[in-house]
């Protein structure tokens, strides 16, 4: 099945993503999917607009309107003062209701995917959500969720996403390590035509712990041993601190961490924004940019359009298979 619809969800007003979309759209003259932008009309034109940005977009009432080589933009109300402001609670009704559309739209239509804009974390999901990730899970009733750093070249997920550091080891369990795997090899088969192959990393220094029950040998090599039972290439666990040099992250496709930073802290460092955010485990494909709202460049110009770039390269070479 090749992808023809790509539902952009414009997210929080006050971030750098109208900056970003500008800069990516200024240079495509050509598109080969069908972009359906969900937000403000008159908020985006004009940001666009004070940054510069001389693109047509056009307004829509539904998707059936959408055409090819147009920047379709599905209007959602939203009050405002100033056209870039400071993050704030006011804007949570305008982003749930941008996503009350999309996800109309994608339980329609198989052959779309959805890319968000950054959300604020702290005002939109109020703690009741680790992520965005955990929102769409949640609103889509997907029982899994399985977040992918990818990259071209090498990838990572980690097995907690956006969780406190002091509640990692008890949120990790063989049953978890085992799931996450699964549905990121199912994936690359599905989705990249590929059998990848995984690294899995140890949560203590060097893999080692004072404890007699540490958890790499309670969960991580059993998970490991479980995995391997499955036809699927897996080693482990590794160090975290040697591990993503070059000569041995170029033996892998995958490293699978046990919390964020361990793998996304790396990931960022080697490719910087030469990466995308894929939710695995929902009904459609999820991708994000791998950036924040950014307040602080705001209306600034200066922000790396690389991300959604990769984002649109990755949807474009989509051809999902059917097995």
């Amino acid at each position: 099945m090749n992808i023809k619809k790509i539902i952009i969800v414009l997210g929080e007003p006050n971030s750098v993503f109208s900056e970003i979309l500008g800069k990516y759209f200024t240079k495509r003259k050509k598109l080969k999917k069908k972009i359906i932008i969900i937000g403000n009309y008159k908020l985006f034109k004009q940001q666009l607009n004070i940054l510069g940005f001389k693109i047509k977009v056009d307004r829509i009432e539904n998707i059936f309107e959408a055409k090819f080589n147009k920047l379709n933009l599905i209007d959602i109300e939203f009050k405002y003062n100033k056209v870039f402001s400071k993050l704030s609670s006011k804007s949570n009704d305008y982003i749930k209701k941008s996503f009350d559309v999309a996800l109309k739209i994608l339980s329609k239509e198989k052959d779309a995917v959805l890319i968000n804009g950054p959300i604020s974390k702290k005002n939109f999901l109020k703690s009741k959500y680790l992520g965005i990730t955990e929102y769409l899970s949640k609103r889509t009733k997907s029982k899994k969720e399985v977040m992918l750093i990818y990259n071209k070249d090498f990838s990572v997920s980690p097995i907690t996403t956006h969780l406190p550091i002091k509640l990692v080891s008890k949120a990790i369990n063989e049953k978890k390590i085992v799931g996450n795997v699964i549905a990121i090899n199912n994936f690359y088969k599905k989705v990249l035509n590929k059998k990848p192959k995984f690294a899995v990393l140890g949560l203590n220094p060097h893999c080692e712990s004072i404890l007699k029950n540490n958890e790499e040998k309670k969960f991580i090599i059993p998970a490991i041993k479980k995995i391997k039972q499955k036809n699927i290439s897996i080693s482990g666990p590794f160090s975290a601190d040697t591990f993503f040099l070059k000569d041995n992250r170029e033996k892998f496709d995958i490293a699978i961490g046990m919390y964020h930073d361990q793998v996304l802290t790396p990931i960022k460092t080697i490719y910087n924004f030469n990466a995308i955010n894929i939710t695995i485990g929902l009904p459609f494909i999820r991708i994000s940019p791998d950036h924040g709202p950014n307040i602080s460049m705001v209306g600034k110009k200066k922000s790396d359009a690389t991300s959604i770039a990769c984002a649109m390269d990755f949807i474009n070479k989509l051809k999902i298979s059917a097995n």
